[in-house]
């Protein structure tokens, strides 16, 4: 997959942290010339948390060189050299390219080839840049700080393989990875937070803490729930069903897969085909029997062909020219008649794809009745199982997989609903970060690209014109945090994307929202207007709580593993100090009332030393210990361990599974 270059506008709306990092790449493959002066550079933009410069060297570069060359970046960094913008036409770009000098410290014998083939892709009017620091001179559209001593705090992190381009057919480079902040205190936060994220890595907790897993035979990306990860899914469709019931909700369920018609009607077939699992052929038992006559027929003709017209070589010498010409017409029918029976073949039966969406199916359910206005907004929610077939290589634990459970609906209404409509979609989401302590999140509004119309969005300039306001007025009107982003659309209209941060300060993706004018219109989509006219109605698609796989591996990390009491899958394990068989009872009693409240409590009731049960209860992060001894017995008491606080003491036991009950009621943090 090729990668995308950005363009002027975008490199206008650089932050200034990305353009600290983006002066950094340079300083990066300043020193590594000073090192290796034959290198040859590709590309070196800012990325999400820092920066990266493809390099072509003979000499691999590992962790181990990475205190010489950051020695290098920051003797570059100390001489404060100031970034130089020179434009130059495309003749002296190439010329300069063919001499070795870009990306380069002085002219060289080989040619800057990467650099050629990028000024040979920039676009005809686009005006073509370099940029200066010290003897250094790249090929560079910019922006950069004033000055290399701008630069801050600076730390090189890793290296990897990447092909040119990200295009396997290219050249692989070695891709230098590092970050770089105003200030060392930023360099080291950020550092300590990556620390700390690795101990919250949803993929090593979802292990320890028995949540989930993957096998080799099921296939990857394609996760299992075991009992107690299945508990934290289960909880979160039952606060997404309460929700939306409250908000007028209504629920429906559809299939895991539909014929290949359904999605071309969407317009996902052929737009989305790359992310959909190949199509299965489904025979019934008439297309069958016609399959086993067509081959039948085509192996007949195959016979004749071999055996009746295509004669060897020593009876043809014996035939007249029209006998032969005879022949070779029956040849061309024959091959003919083959090739038409072998189309007819691959038409029989049904191509049926997996769900990749529901959106098609919703559509269909909305045009099953009759619609009037009175019947608007109408919101059909479900928590569909689709399957994508992301790529082996973008397969990262929870957070992209092949089979996934989506908190997904789809509005209708009338265009005067849609301001309140997407107002209360933007609601619900805060509600939800509120619940799971979400402070910090920012929703990315994706447009269109006018450029792209008919290739990566439907051809309707118009109605993105209008949809993209409407959607940028609700936003701008509600005071929403948001940033506009322009060419990532959906290919039906624009959305928003939402992210948030854990508690760390680790960003992730886990929501979408996205408005839609063009699938009501291919599905044909009507009601009845307060004139008894036809017309077709705008639709939501939304998904606040995204999907169970990713917003779980969301919560495992923001939470550390460390669930509120509601979510927790394990909520109180009662633990005996020893066995006395009258202590047991009264465990087993509490356990039964515990249960009878649909508290999930356990009790441990080993001959273990009390230190080890709980030890054990610790380590699998039970959020609740009720600790019961002689004296607790007598007492109708529980002494109160809470995972992460510590022993909270002795309690009457009907004030606890009270204040147990209250919280996990009222999904207290």
């Amino acid at each position: 997959m090729q990668e995308e270059r950005k363009t002027l506008e975008q490199r206008e709306q650089m932050t200034d942290i990305e353009r600290l990092r983006h002066s950094a790449s340079h300083v990066l493959a300043t020193a590594i010339l000073k090192i290796w002066p034959e290198a040859q550079f590709a590309a070196g933009p800012p990325v999400e948390n820092g920066f990266y410069y493809d390099v072509d060297l003979p000499h691999r570069i590992s962790p181990e060189d990475f205190e010489k060359i950051e020695a290098e970046m920051k003797k570059e960094i100390k001489e404060n050299h100031p970034f130089e913008r020179m434009e130059v036409s495309r003749d002296e770009a190439l010329e300069l390219g063919k001499k070795g000098r870009l990306a380069a410290l002085s002219e060289r014998d080989q040619p800057s080839k990467f650099k050629i083939d990028i000024i040979e892709n920039i676009p005809p009017n686009e005006k073509i840049s370099l940029y200066r620091n010290g003897d250094f001179i790249d090929l560079c559209a910019g922006p950069h700080v004033m000055r290399t001593g701008n630069i801050g705090a600076f730390r090189l992190t890793n290296v990897a393989s990447a092909y040119y381009k990200g295009d396997e057919k290219n050249p692989q480079l070695q891709r230098v990875y590092g970050t770089a902040f105003k200030t060392k205190k930023e360099l080291d936060d950020y550092f300590a937070m990556i620390e700390e994220a690795k101990k919250r890595d949803h993929r090593k907790l979802g292990k320890e803490l028995e949540l989930f897993v993957f096998d080799d035979d099921v296939g990857p990306g394609l996760p299992m729930f075991l009992p107690r990860g299945a508990v934290i899914a289960e909880e979160l469709e039952k606060l997404a069903k309460e929700t939306e019931f409250a908000a007028g909700y209504q629920r429906v369920r559809t299939p895991h897969i539909a014929r290949e018609s359904l999605y071309k009607k969407s317009g996902h077939l052929p737009y989305y085909a790359e992310s959909m699992f190949p199509p299965m052929q489904v025979l019934e038992e008439e297309a069958t029997r016609k399959r086993i006559e067509l081959q039948a027929r085509i192996d007949d003709l195959q016979r004749r062909i071999n055996t009746e017209i295509l004669l060897p070589y020593e009876e043809l010498q014996q035939k007249t020219d029209k006998e032969n010409q005879s022949t070779l017409l029956q040849a061309a029918a024959a091959l003919t008649d083959t090739i038409n029976l072998e189309a007819k073949l691959q038409q029989l039966g049904d191509r049926y794809y997996l769900k990749a969406m529901n959106c098609p199916h919703h559509h269909k359910l909305f045009a099953a009745l009759p619609r009037s206005y009175r019947d608007l907004p109408l919101r059909l929610a479900e928590y569909g199982t689709d399957y994508r077939y992301e790529k082996s290589g973008e397969l990262f634990g929870l957070m992209r997989v092949r089979s996934l459970q989506m908190n997904d609906a789809h509005l209708y209404m009338t265009p005067e609903q849609f301001e309140a409509e997407f107002n209360a979609v933007n609601e619900m989401y805060l509600n939800y970060f509120k619940l799971f302590g979400i402070e910090k999140y920012l929703m990315r509004f994706s447009t269109h690209d006018p450029a792209m119309l008919g290739e990566k969005f439907v051809d309707e300039p118009e109605l993105w014109k209008q949809t993209e306001e409407m959607t940028r007025n609700v936003l701008k009107n509600s005071g929403i945090n948001y940033i506009e982003v322009p060419n990532e659309a959906a290919f039906y209209g624009p959305k928003i994307d939402v992210q948030a941060w854990s508690v760390i300060g680790r960003e992730f993706s886990i929501a979408t929202n996205q408005v839609d004018f063009a699938q009501p219109r291919r599905f044909d989509l009507r009601y009845k207007d307060r004139d008894n006219v036809d017309k077709i109605p705008l639709c939501i698609h939304r998904a606040p709580l995204g999907t169970h796989e990713r917003f779980i591996g969301f919560l495992i990390e923001h939470y550390a593993g460390n669930f509120p009491l509601w979510l927790s899958p394990e909520q109180v394990r009662i633990l005996t100090i020893g066995d006395d068989p009258k202590l047991i009872d009264y465990a087993r009693s509490i356990l039964k009332e515990l249960r009878a409240h649909q508290v999930r409590a356990e009790i441990d009731e080993s001959s273990d030393k009390i230190n080890g049960k709980i030890q054990r209860a610790e380590q699998m992060k039970v959020h609740t210990m009720f600790v019961i001894g002689k004296r607790d017995l007598e007492a109708d008491a529980v002494s109160v361990r809470v995972h992460g606080k510590g022993n909270l003491g002795a309690k009457p036991r009907g004030e606890v599974i009270a204040e147990i009950l209250s919280a996990i009621r009222e999904r207290r943090a």
